[in-house]
């Protein structure tokens, strides 16, 4: 089996999804198997567990495919040790575990916690809890179903990188050994590189009386700017290698394209902004706050182009309409026609979950049902957006397109506190969970699985996770007033909370300033679609990436700087030993990006414990 590193970022001039039947495709029948599943939603439980601790005290939720990966794998070996279990753990029973695991890990991103913590907070009204598990459960599940009609364009067709889900498939092909000698190699690669980031992840986080000295999180690059230190810009060199991993899977062009967005946003506009005093200050809560819109909208613009463009694949979703009571004779035709989802599910899911959020948002947040029933499809249409943008970074823009949506809802329903906030927790929840489940497919394109099995496999781990998530926050912030405090910071929170508060008003909460950087973000994000669409050949190649340019806009630079430092390195070696690249660039990077993930659980688990502190 070919490593995924000689996988090509855009498709063969050969058809592609032939040579997977004929050449990856496995037909090994134990997938999704009972084990998988109660492991992978027990795994899955866990890592939801400890991602709602971190986000309440950092904003951020880990990743969750890796580090599942590698838990199940080191769970079975254990158990065929004292004998609990008789067949070691297959790789594509480990695939479809780790998107069980990944459904219900990833429960608390995509806005889910940060809109029920802002809502407490604007609110300080909770609701009950079962008719909360219905609402991100649904939520959840149709972001499931909206991956289902893009899945082969993004992934099949146009071979997008989708990075950790890349780095997921070698660790796990390195983990498992299917590829003999070379495979030892890889895995010992990958284990040099885990071990390394684990080591910098103990230094840096782990904090106690008895532990004398701690890693920096970053260092300063020296030199000023408009007479402030670059870091005050938030330019630095970032420690966590998983930046570092997650640069060296991503293609270099989105790496360079995010380097210039950082340079163009931290170092040209953003002095700019000060001194027109649009502004506050020069840190990132300060820039971000403006540079947002123009961020949110070239990402918006960039995907609906792009989407736009490939509008045979949109009418080919819809058209499956018709197989909800027949089944397309033509589609007999297709090779891929009993593997992959059939294009009537999309829009049967999304008859049967659309009436219910529409339902939740009137019963919960008091939105007029006119307004959830346009929610429901732009949310569809976002999701579309953030996979995407995954696809190309692997970062899902949540934080850029729930802005977009509170801002539509504050002018739909101004006043709306509750609603504003929930609105865009359904974009927030439905990208996220469709980036998720293509993050995971793309796993199972490169090891040969089942993209049937991966799909129930998600929907198993989202009933896991909105079943743990609730009652799990419930019990962990029992008082809501504690969010915002130094004990919870909840920073993710305290943002969709400001964000609804100036959006109760609609468009008037905007400036001027900002409303030209959202009409300049979306003509760029336009233009850069076309040119690189439309462009001559020889010139496509020095188009900077849409999706590059507006994460960029939307995450620090340092952010931006250790990403690029990660692609370089990898872009440097193919081209000075490509024999080594080809080996072992993808195993250390999946490492990195693995040993991080596990020593972040560890060290929070042991701070839930009191051993270690913040």
């Amino acid at each position: 089996m070919p490593s995924a590193i000689d996988e090509p970022t855009a498709p063969s001039p050969d058809d592609p999804e032939l040579h997977w039947l004929t050449h990856i495709r496995s037909t090994d029948p134990r997938q999704l198997t009972v084990r998988a599943v109660l492991a992978g939603m027990a795994i899955g439980a866990v890592m939801c567990l400890s991602n709602l601790y971190v986000f309440f005290k950092t904003g951020w939720s880990m990743g969750v495919t890796i580090t599942a990966a590698i838990l199940a794998f080191a769970a079975f070996r254990l158990a065929g040790a004292v004998r609990l279990t008789k067949d070691p753990l297959t790789v594509l029973e480990n695939n479809a575990l780790t998107t069980v695991a990944s459904g219900a890990g990833f429960m608390t991103g995509g806005g889910n916690m940060a809109a029920f913590g802002a809502l407490l907070m604007v609110t300080a009204v909770r609701p009950d809890p079962l008719p909360m598990v219905l609402w991100f459960g649904a939520i959840a599940a149709l972001g499931v179903f909206t991956a289902i009609p893009i899945k082969r364009q993004l992934i099949n067709r146009e071979g997008l990188a989708f990075p950790t889900g890349r780095a997921t498939a070698e660790t796990l092909r390195a983990i498992h050994g299917e590829t003999g000698g070379e495979g030892n190699m890889q895995a010992r690669a990958l284990g040099i590189g885990a071990a390394l980031a684990a080591i910098v992840a103990v230094l840096r986080d782990a904090k106690a009386a008895w532990i004398p000295w701690n890693l920096p999180d970053k260092f300063a690059i020296p030199g000023t700017l408009a007479g402030r230190p670059l870091l005050d810009w938030t330019l630095a060199l970032k420690t966590e290698v998983v930046m570092l991993g997650a640069g060296a899977l991503m293609s270099f062009r989105t790496a360079w394209s995010l380097l210039l967005g950082a340079l163009l946003t931290y170092v040209v506009l953003a002095p700019a902004l000060l001194a027109q005093k649009a502004i506050v200050g020069s840190g990132y809560k300060a820039i971000v706050a403006w540079t947002v819109w123009p961020g949110a909208a070239l990402l918006v613009a960039s995907g609906l182009m792009s989407f736009a463009l490939d509008y045979k694949s949109v009418a080919r979703s819809f058209a499956g309409m018709g197989q909800l009571f027949s089944r397309d004779k033509a589609a007999v035709a297709d090779p891929m026609a009993d593997i992959e989802c059939p294009a009537w599910w999309f829009p049967a899911g999304y008859l049967v979950l659309g009436p219910v959020v529409v339902v939740l948002m009137t019963w919960l947040f008091q939105i007029p049902a006119w307004a959830g029933v346009i929610a429901v499809p732009l949310a569809i249409v976002m999701g579309f957006v953030a996979s995407r943008v995954t696809g190309e970074t692997d970062v899902t823009p949540t934080k850029a397109l729930g802005p977009v949506t509170q801002l539509l809802f504050g002018v739909m329903t101004p006043g709306n506190l509750s609603g504003n906030i929930m609105s865009a927790n359904v974009t927030g929840g439905i990208g996220l969970h469709a980036a998720d489940l293509l993050t995971t497919l793309k796993t199972g394109w490169l090891l040969g699985g089942s993209p049937r099995v991966q799909f129930y496999a998600q929907l198993f781990g989202v009933v896991a996770g909105a079943a743990v998530v609730v009652p799990a926050f419930n019990i962990l912030i029992p008082d809501p007033t504690v969010l915002g405090s130094d004990a919870w910071p909840a920073p993710s929170c305290l943002v969709w909370a400001g964000v609804s508060k100036a959006f109760a008003g609609g468009t008037s909460a905007l400036d001027a300033s900002k409303m030209t950087g959202i009409w300049v973000g979306l003509a760029l994000g336009v233009a850069l679609v076309l040119l690189e669409r439309f462009a001559p050949k020889p010139l496509r190649a020095l188009v900077p990436s849409a999706a590059g340019l507006g994460i960029a806009m939307v995450v620090p630079g340092s952010n931006s700087i250790a990403m690029f430092m990660g692609a370089l390195a990898v872009w440097l070696l193919q081209r000075r030993k490509p024999a080594i690249a080809q080996r072992f660039a993808v195993p250390v990077a999946s490492g990195l990006i693995a040993g991080e993930s596990l020593m972040g659980v560890a060290i929070a688990l042991l701070i839930v414990a009191g051993v270690l502190h913040k």
